[in-house]
């Protein structure tokens, strides 16, 4: 089912990408804008949010409406918004293993040399008008108007509290790592991936759907405990993972001094000569090889990788047991909890 899902999704997003200018004529307006928009738009990715927003509609509602399909894409539109913003503020130059937009802007704009702007600044604009054609996309589908008025308010909630995450783990960058709480990473990890990766794409399908507000609070909290594993997930393959499976390149949580889970039990469980270790690490402008090799041996030799993998074997018992509370189709609950537990196993 999964597989036929993420097929669908692969061929609207392909569709849409070929179709744009019928509705939006970049080409016209600027050829370099158009291609820019379209190879972003059409790189390979897993389409979790998409294939989750689907997961909930059809948990709560069976027949396919019109335009279904093009609103799940819209959140492909959305990440893609969001990941363009967050590439130039962590000055990526990856991203799915080629290179980020402002990166490939820097690089169209390297023939220009006395100019005053930059392949960043470009890219900004470039995820503004991603931001405005994922809103149109998301509107395509057809349902009650009462349906699609309520899932537009959460749809316009997504943007704002990954914003507010992003704000406060830039924040927390000047906080040392010596006053950091759990429940500090916790805030940015719901607030950055957990609702806008997990909660917000089920309830937005939910919602859509005609589910009840008591049934989407239960799906809500069901994607805070996934999400949550899933980041977790993501903090252990960028400091242990291989580039060429993650597609980026590894130790960027250490070399942009992000407090992450690992590094919160490192330090919880260390020595006074690991703690200073760590402290003097994060500080560092540039962090070199034998660093991120030395963090990644304290943070085994620590417990703190064994304590990040209980953790996500805690929160995915909660969202299990959260989905046994729901009133949604047996067979979308059994597919959602394999589905959840098939991403945290790769």
């Amino acid at each position: 089912m999964i597989d036929k899902i993420k097929s669908k999704i692969e061929n609207t997003l392909k569709a849409y990408a070929m179709t744009v200018n019928l509705r939006f004529p970049f080409h016209e307006i600027s050829p370099l804008l158009d291609k820019t928009i379209r190879n972003f738009i059409l790189r390979p990715g897993k389409r979790v949010r998409s294939t989750l927003f689907i997961l909930g509609y059809f948990s709560y509602r069976h027949k396919e409406p019109a335009g279904l399909y093009r609103s799940a894409a819209s959140l492909e539109l959305l990440h893609n918004f969001l990941l363009i913003h967050d590439d130039i503020i962590d000055k990526a130059v990856l991203r799915k293993g080629q290179p980020t937009i402002h990166t490939s802007l820097d690089d169209f704009l390297k023939d220009y040399p006395k100019i005053k702007f930059s392949g960043s600044d470009l890219s900004i604009i470039v995820g503004d008008i991603i931001y405005s054609l994922a809103m149109n996309l998301f509107l395509s589908i057809i349902v009650k108007a009462a349906y699609k008025e309520k899932a537009l308010d959460k749809f316009s909630e997504i943007v704002a509290y990954t914003g507010a995450g992003q704000f406060i783990e830039i924040l927390y960058g000047i906080k040392g790592i010596r006053g950091m709480k759990l429940s500090d990473i916790l805030k940015i990890y719901d607030l950055k991936s957990a609702q806008y990766t997990f909660s917000y794409p089920l309830v937005l399908g939910a919602t859509l759907a005609g589910a009840e507000a008591q049934e989407t609070n239960r799906l809500f909290e069901y994607g805070i405990q996934a999400g949550r594993a899933f980041q977790i997930k993501d903090d252990i393959l960028d400091m242990f993972g291989k580039e060429k499976n993650t597609g980026k390149p590894g130790w960027t949580d250490i070399k942009e001094a992000k407090k992450t889970i690992l590094l919160f039990y490192a330090y919880q469980k260390s020595s006074a000569k690991d703690k200073l270790y760590i402290e003097k690490l994060l500080k560092k402008t540039a962090p070199s090889q034998s660093d991120c090799l030395k963090i990644r041996e304290i943070v085994e030799r620590r417990g703190a990788l064994k304590s990040a993998r209980e953790q996500i074997e805690l929160s995915l018992r909660k969202a299990k047991e959260i989905s046994l509370t729901m009133d949604m189709s047996p067979q979308y609950r059994k597919v959602l909890n394999q589905y959840t537990e098939k991403l945290l196993s790769k």
